[in-house]
């Protein structure tokens, strides 16, 4: 990801134009009309050799000409010209380029992909950055820049919009125009040859001018790379996505379009959810979401409660959250008698509240205090139709007063138009969310909920490890190379993978004969299930080669040969090697469920979870998750499956033990990270019930290990980093643990996971005063959760955390220090931190976790590491001089600057820890 010399795509100080004209219809001719009526400040050169000037203008015959090097450039001249036009415009000093051009034919088109390649290697010498080809352009409304073909302007706004579809795009700006609503950037991507999503996305997570992101997407080509971004973005900022190609229809337009895979929409659905964007499925809801979220309070629960003055209006809003499986607060028996005290005897006595058409304003201020004061109630929702008795502006007045000294929620929906424009303009005035149908003001509402969930599910990085397993990767390793050269695993060969990721399976042995069937019989014990062994046979059941509870070897016997003649009849082709004998697992109580793993083409390994059995996993709808998992983000998946609420137990049947399927799914997930050769798991029957989960039937696809080129397309070195290059979320870096002796003792060091929340409070709580303020530059008393989820659950991809942990004697461990570094999108920069527990400053500890750091970002191939310190904290400064920083005033600051260049030729000699203990104050 890279958002190098974006800067001179957003903020430009010359613009040249190349291809301009005033030829009617040509793009040359709309982007210099647009350009000169759009109030740009800066430098704008036309360049064509046919003209001397244009629109009074002067206009440049050749780039080299111009009287200086233009920061962007705009192209709009035939696709076989526009390599040799970037080299030059690179060779003059232009850090940017927009190329509108349509004309490189399909992405298949083996002309138009050379072209595009030799425009890129034109452009990569220079670090010239490419938007397009084949897209609309770029607008900046609050400098006034429209480097575009679009026929219409945008008006200055917060909200940027970024889009794959050029017609989209410029539809959504003639609709937003008609609407007041404005924006911070519109970008239209083309066919993001160079600056794709994910590098906009990065741009635009750190752009003070833009408060909210919508987004239109048709395919994501670098998975990796979006999820990154998008997860960085949607932190910041509310980040919300328009996907087309949700139906078969619509993919196969998609596909049409843009000429790439866009993979199963469902996938993209787990996707988005995982990095914590809000989707949403029109383009009004696009910017009703925008309106929703960027007004919104902090939400604390999804416990809605409806106040109307028309039982109709009521009615419909409780049917549309029924719909999006809303949650309608139950209002407590004390709550019902205040509002009975203050309603007519005729009042709807419950959720939602009818006042009655006639209420007074009084009236809605009664109800509202109540319903905003009870506990059981986390949302409130105003829906008015207005009426003759009072008016619309009087009410929006006092509730805006009222609702303003809450914290919780308040939304309002006013049916009508001319009639309540004063009081929605009043509601607006106090930026609190209003909507024209009861509707829309429920889904407002959720998608406040449905954001708040993503932004918790956002928080949560997957660890490798969970709890006490430990899986054995080398035995799964062996198993595999075993099988190398098969498109499919044994039965037998597939349960000990499992096996060696701690997954209980049943007893399974091979018998090549009768006989040996029934010897493997008498091993395991009876009763037995008997398969067919045949590698051609996948659905063996469907060829009657599966036979359960076989109790006596008689009967064992008789089955073998009829399924043998049977099978022989039904399958002349495949070839028989035997029978497979089975424990029979005797669990009666047990709900029989199916896990899978698909192999998408765009997000790779994918986990699915869904009720299993014969013909239930045939029909059931899969939750789906992207690998790998930990315990809350195993939970949300069964949560959302549809057999979820069966697993609690209903009638006799006792609850299955959630936590044993949670770990089974935590297993899977490690094992689809760890094995880049298995592309396709389906495990069906998994047993579960209170006693944990066993595995009865298991099939394994394999795939050949990555080439040299596709692993060069991974962005990989070796199978090793290849394994977690196919994963669209980076997992937990095990291979960053290290264990070092300190003074006498062993430590562990080792990135930091979320499940050390509770241990790194415990840390901060240790430190004193001066330290924190040493490291934060304030005074905190304490971490607020929210904070303490952002230092624990960190994205992989761009930050790092190491700390240092001492295990105790109850088995537990606890923090003695950290260091942690941010990289910046173009891994050019980490700016780091370090902080050692109080009562162990000055013992090597700080030196030991900053090598650490430092040996991590020169692996990674970062330029330099940096940061700052308050002048007074003499004991980091000590510190990181003797790792080779430089060290350097920050004028009228109170604070240095702390530097180390890792670029090779720059590397200090290493120093010794023993050393610097003498000395360090700061560890």
């Amino acid at each position: 990801m890279s958002i190098r010399n974006l800067q001179s795509l957003f903020q430009p100080k010359s613009v040249a134009i190349i291809g301009a004209t005033v030829r009617a219809h040509s793009v040359g001719a709309a982007v210099l009309k647009n350009m000169l009526d759009g109030g740009y400040k800066g430098q704008i050169y036309p360049v064509n050799p046919k003209y001397s000037t244009l629109l009074e203008r002067d206009c440049w015959a050749q780039i080299h000409q111009l009287p200086s090097a233009p920061e962007l450039a705009i192209i709009c001249t035939p696709a076989p010209t526009i390599p040799a036009l970037v080299k030059e415009l690179g060779e003059r000093g232009t850090k940017a380029a927009i190329v509108l051009t349509a004309d490189f034919g399909g992405k298949d088109n083996r002309s138009g992909a050379k072209l595009r390649q030799s425009m890129l290697d034109a452009a990569r010498p220079h670090l010239l950055r490419i938007l397009g080809p084949n897209g609309v352009g770029l607008l900046v409304p609050e400098l006034g820049l429209n480097a575009s073909c679009a026929h219409v302007d945008a008006l200055p706004g917060r909200i940027a919009f970024v889009s794959q579809s050029g017609a989209l795009g410029t539809g959504v700006l003639d609709w937003a125009k008609t609407r007041g609503i404005g924006f911070s950037k519109f970008i239209s991507l083309g066919e993001g040859n160079d600056i794709d999503c994910g590098d906009v996305l990065d741009y635009l997570a750190s752009d003070s001018q833009t408060h909210s992101i919508l987004l239109y997407l048709e395919e994501v080509t670098a998975a990796r790379k979006f999820m990154s971004a998008a997860r960085a973005a949607a932190r910041n900022k509310p980040l919300v996505v328009l996907k087309a190609g949700r139906s078969v229809f619509g993919a196969q337009a998609a596909f049409a379009h843009s000429g790439s895979l866009a993979g199963a929409d469902d996938i993209y659905d787990c996707a988005f959810r995982r990095a914590g964007m809000l989707r949403v499925f029109s383009t009004g809801a696009l910017f009703d979401a925008v309106e929703t979220l960027g007004r919104a309070r902090p939400l604390v629960g999804d416990r809605l409660a409806i106040v109307t003055n028309s039982g109709g209006l009521g009615v419909i809003a409780s049917d549309a959250l029924a719909e999006v499986s809303g949650n309608l607060a139950q209002l407590s028996s004390s709550t019902q008698a205040k509002l009975h005290a203050i309603l007519p005897a005729i009042w709807s006595h419950g959720n939602p509240v009818d006042i009655s058409g006639d209420a007074p304003v009084e009236r809605y201020l009664q109800t509202i205090q109540i319903l905003m004061s009870a506990p059981e109630v986390d949302a409130v929702v105003l829906l008015h139709a207005p009426t003759a008795m009072v008016s619309s502006t009087e009410i929006a007045t006092k509730v805006v007063e009222l609702a303003q000294g809450y914290e919780r929620n308040f939304l309002v929906c006013l049916l009508g138009g001319a009639g309540v424009s004063a009081a929605r303009a009043i509601f607006d005035k106090a930026r609190i969310p209003s909507y024209q149908t009861p509707e829309k003001a429920v889904h407002g509402f959720m998608q406040i909920v449905q954001n708040r969930r993503n932004q918790a599910l956002l928080m949560e990085v997957p660890a490798l490890i969970e709890g006490n397993f430990v899986p054995d990767r080398s035995c799964a390793e062996r198993a595999l190379a075993q099988a190398a050269g098969k498109a499919f695993l044994s039965e037998i060969e597939a349960k000990q993978v499992l096996s060696c990721y701690g997954i209980a399976v049943a007893t399974t042995r091979s018998a090549a004969n009768i006989a040996e069937a029934l010897q493997m019989a008498e091993e395991i014990a009876y009763p037995v299930a008997l398969k067919i062994l045949s590698r051609q046979i996948a659905q063996k059941a469907e060829v009657g080669g599966v036979a359960l509870d076989i109790e006596t070897p008689q009967a064992l016997q008789e089955v073998a040969a009829s399924m043998l003649r049977r099978v022989q009849r039904l399958r002349p082709d495949a070839t028989i090697d035997g029978f497979m004998v089975q424990t029979m697992a005797r669990r009666p109580n047990a709900f029989e469920l199916s896990i899978k793993v698909v192999t998408d083409p765009v997000f790779g390994p994918v986990l699915m979870f869904a009720q299993g059995g014969d013909t239930a996993a045939e029909l059931a709808e899969y939750a789906i998750a992207l690998p790998p998992l930990n315990q809350v983000l195993a939970r949300d998946l069964i949560e959302r499956s549809s057999i979820a609420r069966l697993l609690g137990g209903f009638r006799n049947q006792p609850a299955a033990n959630i936590d044993a399927i949670c770990a089974c799914l935590i297993q899977i997930g490690q094992l689809i990270a760890d094995l880049p050769q298995i592309h396709q798991i389906d495990i069906n029957p998994l047993l579960a019930d209170a006693e944990g989960v066993i595995a009865l039937d298991t099939h394994i696809r394999l795939a050949p290990l990555p080439s040299s080129r596709q692993l060069e397309r991974m962005y990989a070195t070796d199978q090793a980093s290849a394994r977690v290059a196919r994963l669209a979320i980076r997992p937990y870096p095990q291979e960053l643990e290290e264990r070092i002796e300190w003074r006498g003792e062993t430590l562990l060091l080792r990135p930091i996971k979320p499940e050390d929340g509770a241990q790194h409070l415990a840390f901060f709580r240790a430190l004193d005063g001066e330290d924190l303020r040493f490291r934060t530059f304030s005074r905190m008393s304490d971490l607020p959760m929210s904070q303490l989820a952002r230092l624990t659950q960190i994205d992989y991809e761009r930050e790092m955390a190491f700390i240092a942990c001492r295990q105790l004697a109850d088995g537990s461990s606890e923090t003695l220090g950290v260091v942690r570094a941010v990289t910046d999108p173009d891994n050019q920069s980490a700016e780091f931190g370090v902080i050692i527990r109080s009562d162990l400053k000055g013992k090597g500890l700080g030196y030991v976790l900053m090598n650490k750091l430092i040996r991590y970002y020169k692996s990674r191939g970062t330029q330099e590491i940096i940061g700052e310190a308050l002048s007074q904290n003499t004991g980091v400064q000590n510190l990181v001089r003797n790792l080779g920083f430089e060290i350097s005033n920050i004028p009228d600051s109170g604070t240095v600057r702390l530097l180390l260049n890792l670029r090779p030729e720059s590397t200090p000699e290493k120093t010794s820890a023993s050393s610097l203990w003498p000395w360090s104050s700061a560890g």
